[in-house]
């Protein structure tokens, strides 16, 4: 007679129940598709796809379907600079104005690490259509050169896109290599990943799914009210700002660089993958995020501050998102190509299964 192991059914039942807890989601929140994987103790326990990947055809999420995740190439941006402090081409804690010329006088004191958690205090490159002037990036930095800070440097948080500019610039130069040739040759290579890719929505690549959204922007007002019709996005990232977001990718191959990460192949030091995921302190000994159980903000990770079960949870564009659960072995990715399905909420939930007292 053969019989199976109980852990078997217990891991088959924990399974089942998260493929029907999301697919309950993707239903209530109307997401056309999605990936998920689970890692526990590095080993990956699932890895599936779900839902339509492109509505207009009707074709499928599979595994190597390429999601935008936006915002989740801050965390490329920060490895990066770790990787250069290792080769003791820069250090967090130095001004910027060692890195790059011409800035206001008012921004000597800014650090490096000021850039990575948001705490500059710079006033912002973007607005809420694009790069401020609207006449491309050049033109932008000159602009926002001209703007009062918003506050002192690590008085506040405040996320913009002006931190991550800089920080390419200061990669360029301390690197002798433009942005994305030294994150692949120092990143993705060696994380064994071939499909990964800094581009545009409009951009034409294989198996990429289209960006969608519920949400209408007035073109006169610029703001933004739900319907219920789902529309493409288009969205557009500059060359000079590829440090802050534009990277299209697979969760699958998102999970290679998560391994890659915490096996020490990107970063030597394995204080440097706690230093990245601590959370900063503002001046007055607080901490300050982007709010709901994203409470706090590390170097380009943002973080789910508290005493049992703290995490870092990364989001790009409000449709994607991976959770490193740091004391207990537990990674969630969720790659959705709907703008406004908070993933990062959805992984909160699914996690319960692997950690029982996680809500409690």
């Amino acid at each position: 007679m053969f019989f199976v192991s109980q852990n078997y059914i217990s891991a088959q039942d924990k399974t089942i129940k998260v493929i029907n807890y999301l697919g309950a989601e993707m239903k209530k929140q109307k997401i056309p598709g999605c990936q998920l994987v689970i890692i526990k103790d590095k080993k990956i326990l699932l890895s599936k796809a779900f839902g339509i990947a492109n509505v207009s055809f009707s074709i499928p999420v599979k595994t190597n379907t390429i999601f935008s995740i936006n915002s989740i190439a801050k965390v490329f941006t920060s490895v990066a600079i770790m990787q250069l402090e290792e080769q003791n081409k820069l250090n967090i804690q130095d001004s910027i104005s060692l890195y790059i010329d011409s800035i206001p006088a008012s921004w000597n004191k800014i650090t490096i690490k000021q850039l990575l958690s948001h705490t500059s205090g710079l006033p912002d490159i973007e607005d809420e259509r694009d790069l401020i002037g609207g006449k491309g990036q050049d033109s932008a930095w000159f602009k926002v050169k001209k703007l009062p800070l918003l506050s002192n440097a690590g008085e506040k948080f405040y996320y913009n896109a002006t931190n991550y500019f800089i920080l390419q610039h200061i990669i360029e130069k301390c690197s002798g290599l433009d942005f994305e040739t030294f994150v692949r040759k120092n990143q993705f290579d060696l994380a064994g990943m071939t499909s990964i890719y800094y581009a545009n929505s409009y951009d034409v690549i294989k198996n990429k799914s289209p960006t969608y959204s519920y949400y209408f922007q007035d073109k006169i007002t610029n703001e933004y009210s739900k319907t219920n019709k789902l529309v493409e996005t288009h969205e557009e990232f500059p060359t000079k700002m590829k440090a802050d977001a534009g990277a299209f990718t697979t969760a699958e191959e998102m999970t290679k660089w998560i391994l890659a990460l915490q096996s020490g192949k990107l970063l030597k030091d394995k204080e440097k993958i706690n230093e990245i995921w601590n959370p900063v302190k503002l001046n007055n000994g607080t901490f300050d995020g982007f709010g709901g159980i994203l409470n706090a903000y590390a170097l380009g990770w943002p973080v789910i501050n508290r005493k049992k079960h703290p995490a870092v949870a990364p989001i790009g564009g409000g449709r994607a998102a991976f959770v490193i659960y740091t004391k207990d072995n537990l990674t969630i990715l969720l790659f959705t190509n709907l703008t406004g399905s908070a993933p990062q909420d959805i992984i909160e939930e699914i996690a319960k299964f692997y950690i029982p007292d996680l809500g409690s």
